[in-house]
């Protein structure tokens, strides 16, 4: 999907190209609990120190967000210009580093996109948890006849797209996106949780018992019920997602 393009090794600050990919983040609101200063490290300090290589240099750096970073918005489909209330100390440090970046790069003349990603599926998320990826983890838990519990049924809405998809986006969007902005990635339309988790215990003729629960405490402070994306700005590119919710579910069963 990506061809041509220059790896580095994962403790390596100085980018080797003049245009950056910049995947480097924690992946959920959990760390807080066993490493206080984990997400305040990686998604900041190694952002900055990346950056410290980048003043005043012909550089285009495209900076992996999330949805994670609009919070408890009241305002669905979320636009890219929408107040963001995150929550979480994932969500609050990627907020705060695409802050970071912008102001770096409005110092010293770099130029950069935002690209908010929204819930990333397909197959073989080896590390796929309750905490990261849960769709996956459940689904994984359909495949074993494990029984699963649902927060509130399922009933709250997803923003998904398949992996393949979200790497076309992405590429689309280096590739001829407009400079200093943020895009939203991902279909623009709402997918119910149980919805998933129902084609998928059809799909696997699955022995699991699906329980309604109610959210812990901590799910509720840092977690938004529904959140879907406005996708205008990645559909006036050209783009249309290829791949359907079933075929997602069908390639997560597999």
């Amino acid at each position: 999907m990506f061809d041509g393009c220059t790896q580095i090794q994962r403790e390596e600050r100085k980018p080797l190209t003049k245009d950056i990919l910049y995947f480097i983040s924690t992946v959920d609101n959990y760390n807080v609990f066993d490493d206080l200063t984990l997400d305040v490290e990686t998604n900041l300090k190694v952002l900055c120190e990346v950056l410290e290589h980048c003043k005043d240099k012909d550089i285009t750096f495209n900076f992996i967000s999330s949805w994670f970073v609009y919070g408890k918005t009241s305002y669905l489909a979320a636009k890219e210009d929408a107040i963001c209330r995150p929550t979480g100390f994932y969500s609050i440090t990627k907020k705060c580093a695409e802050d970071l970046l912008i102001s770096f790069c409005e110092t010293f003349g770099v130029k950069y996109r935002i690209l908010r990603l929204c819930n990333v599926m397909g197959a073989g998320d080896q590390k796929a948890s309750r905490k990261k990826n849960a769709i996956t983890w459940l689904i994984d838990e359909l495949k074993l006849d494990h029984d699963i519990n649902l927060y509130d049924g399922g009933s709250h809405c997803r923003d998904i797209m398949h992996v393949q998809d979200v790497c076309r986006a992405i590429k689309l969007v280096c590739d001829k996106g407009e400079l200093n902005t943020i895009y939203n990635i991902g279909t623009g339309n709402p997918t119910r949780i149980s919805e998933i988790v129902s084609l998928a215990h059809h799909y696997l003729k699955s022995k699991s018992k699906i329980n309604n629960i109610e959210p812990p405490e901590f799910h509720n402070q840092v977690q938004v019920q529904n959140f879907w994306m406005d996708t205008s700005k990645l559909q006036a590119l050209g783009f249309e997602p290829k791949l359907s919710t079933e075929f997602i579910v069908k390639d997560l069963c597999l």
